[in-house]
């Protein structure tokens, strides 16, 4: 897989690829638009039409409906990238277990990197231990776009048992310390330390600490070593408080 796979949906910019999906939402403050009709939308996603199933399926990641989940997973596997997108936002909105296992087949399937993103963002949101290996593999190999996503995924599994929380760590740390688009080494920071607040203080915890500090007194992109000092706070590590008060008395932070 390679950044080609993008072109189709014309994300010629890697600041586009890495856009979260949310990223168009309004202010909470902003007047709030109406919602669509659910029903009016079930009918659409069982249209023949695809500019219509693609309205329907957008319509549900901002409304959730039970009935919708069949048909967002039959579209999952539409010829038009852009329904199978819109069906993948819309299953991470829709959460359901029985979404799992299509998400991550077409997953390993689909030449089209910003479906991937969508499905990533998807599986991230199911808090499942069943997403665990398939977003790890996506953050070690996938385009940048997707390893973004990855990384915020695999937060997720702080919601998950111990076990899985400690599978997640590994490969984060090596995003945090290799990943070449410091934005995919930012969200690693970040979902360290996510995964960092729900450890015991143990060797685990320990090296995943070891690497934000390793990140904050070495990384070369300043947004990277300020999300490595905002996880490190968060955790309320003792260690990485300390390594901050004596960088700003030096006046590197």
């Amino acid at each position: 897989m390679n950044e080609d796979d993008l072109s189709i949906l014309d994300l010629d910019a890697l600041e586009a690829e890495l856009d979260s999906p949310l990223d168009d939402l309004e202010p909470v403050d902003a007047v709030e638009e109406p919602k669509p009709d659910p029903d009016e939308m079930l009918a659409l996603l069982t249209s023949d039409d695809t500019q219509q199933q693609i309205i329907a399926a957008r319509a549900f990641s901002e409304i959730e409906d039970a009935r919708a989940i069949p048909h967002l997973i039959r579209l999952l596997a539409d010829v038009c990238p852009l329904v199978r997108v819109s069906a993948a936002y819309a299953l991470g909105r829709n959460i359901s277990p029985n979404s799992v296992e299509p998400l991550i087949e077409q997953l390993s399937r689909d030449w089209n990197g910003y479906v991937r993103k969508g499905i990533v963002w998807a599986l991230g949101n199911c808090h499942d231990r069943r997403s665990l290996h398939p977003l790890i593999a996506a953050l070690k190999m996938d385009i940048p776009a997707v390893r973004l996503w990855a990384a915020s995924g695999l937060a997720q599994m702080a919601k998950l048992e111990y076990e899985d929380i400690i599978k997640a760590i590994p490969p984060l740390i090596q995003g945090l310390r290799r990943d070449e688009i410091a934005a995919v080494r930012s969200n690693c920071a970040w979902a360290i330390g996510q995964l960092c607040r729900e450890l015991p203080s143990n060797v685990v915890y320990a090296t995943a600490i070891d690497a934000l500090l390793e990140a904050l007194v070495e990384d070369e992109d300043m947004g990277v070593t300020e999300d490595a000092r905002a996880a490190l706070l968060k955790v309320g590590d003792p260690r990485g408080i300390q390594m901050i008060e004596e960088l700003e008395q030096e006046g590197l932070v």
